[in-house]
């Protein structure tokens, strides 16, 4: 039997996209299974989940074994606390330092890695009586943010001495997981740190979800899983890039994981073209014979990218059908010569017998991270069990 919860968005459109939780409960299992015993994991959640949407999202992330969440801004967090969600919750990003009060009072952490931090941290403190929880940040090539290596030993010994903060972890960001010989430059900068500080009862955490399950990293006790909570594979490195690097987990084995995301969309009219004819904005489709045409109420509003036109399938009815014309804001259609179909049928874009987020991203020549996240302007999130 399927059980079906809704978010609060309107419903009143015949395209949605469907989340599996079944599926996400499944692959966090499956990673805790491929990780050491002890470890704890922070799921990121950032971007409302990559597009999944963070709060439908949290009970099961929790009730599925993660020990925290992870968010990109203060507001993200709050949306959170706003739904009820008390775990622990790290502001990945950086934060203004005129808005970290608010993240105290909704006892968030916060990452910080600058002197303006402390300051504004310690005006928190003086305002509110209640000490920040922060994690410090290192940046270890990344080059986005973070305390440079050179000045991390004394900052993070600053942060220690400081009575007006609750220091609870130290962290980095892997620029290329994918490459054994960069992440070996990484875990070195890292353990060079790690290595004159003392971090009885810190949290330490530097691998990604690539990074989790290619890398034994000892000098880390939490593990951050992000686009492999969502059932999409990073970029790992090939066997053959592997050394003799006592960090890299040679054993290690891709789990299988389950993608939580599908496109769908019911047929909202049905008609035959004359011939030759046309079909969308600039007729960038052209045919010499009749063609069975059927619109459905999806379009680059709702993320889906006008340069896939001409260049997806779909399934409906157990047969493959292919994308014909512009795809246009709110509308595309599909050349379903052949098959048997009815007006209010579903068309599946992405999931079950149709193309996954990955082959539309090999398409448009990006990441799968980048599709999910668009996935969610309009449309209406489904969510299953």
């Amino acid at each position: 039997m399927k059980n079906i919860r809704q978010s609060n968005i309107s419903i009143h459109r015949d395209s949605w996209v469907e989340i599996n939780l079944e599926n996400l409960a499944y692959n966090i299992k499956e990673i805790r299974k491929s990780i050491p015993q002890g470890k704890k994991l922070l799921a990121v959640v950032k971007a409302d989940a990559y597009g999944h949407g963070a709060v439908m999202l949290a009970p099961t992330i929790l009730a599925s074994g993660c020990d925290m969440l992870g968010v990109a801004s203060i507001d993200e967090g709050i949306d959170l606390r706003n739904a009820k969600i008390g775990c622990e919750i790290l502001v990945l990003g950086a934060v203004p330092v005129w808005a970290v009060e608010s993240a105290v009072n909704a006892g968030i952490s916060i990452a910080i890695f600058s002197k303006e931090h402390l300051a504004a941290c310690k005006q928190a403190y003086e305002r509110t009586g209640v000490k920040p929880k922060v994690h410090v940040k290192i940046d270890t090539g990344m080059n986005r943010i973070g305390v440079q290596p050179a000045d991390a030993v004394d900052f993070i010994r600053e942060v220690q001495a400081a009575d007006y903060l609750q220091i609870q972890g130290i962290f980095t960001h892997l620029y290329e997981a994918e490459s054994v010989d960069e992440t070996a430059k990484q875990v070195n900068i890292w353990n060079s740190i790690i290595s004159q500080i003392d971090t009885t009862d810190l949290l330490l955490h530097i691998q990604n979800t690539a990074g989790t399950l290619c890398y034994d990293v000892p000098a880390s006790n939490m593990l951050r899983i992000g686009i492999g909570l969502y059932g999409l594979a990073p970029d790992y490195p090939t066997r053959e890039s592997f050394t003799e690097l006592l960090f890299t987990n040679k054993d290690f084995k891709k789990p299988e994981l389950k993608p939580l995301m599908s496109l769908k969309g019911r047929i909202v009219h049905i008609h035959e073209t004359g011939a030759p004819a046309g079909v969308s904005y600039c007729h960038t489709f052209k045919t010499d014979v009749p063609v069975k045409v059927a619109t459905i109420p999806v379009g680059y509003a709702d993320g889906v990218s006008r340069l896939l036109s001409n260049r997806i399938t779909a399934e409906l009815n157990g047969k493959k059908i292919r994308q014909i014309g512009n795809i246009t804001m709110d509308q595309m259609m599909f050349d379903i010569t052949g098959v048997d179909a009815s007006v209010g049928d579903v068309v599946t874009l992405i999931g079950d017998g149709a193309m996954t987020i990955d082959e539309w991203a090999k398409i448009l020549g990006t990441i799968n991270y980048e599709l999910t996240c668009r996935l969610k302007v309009r449309l209406p999130r489904v969510y299953t069990r």
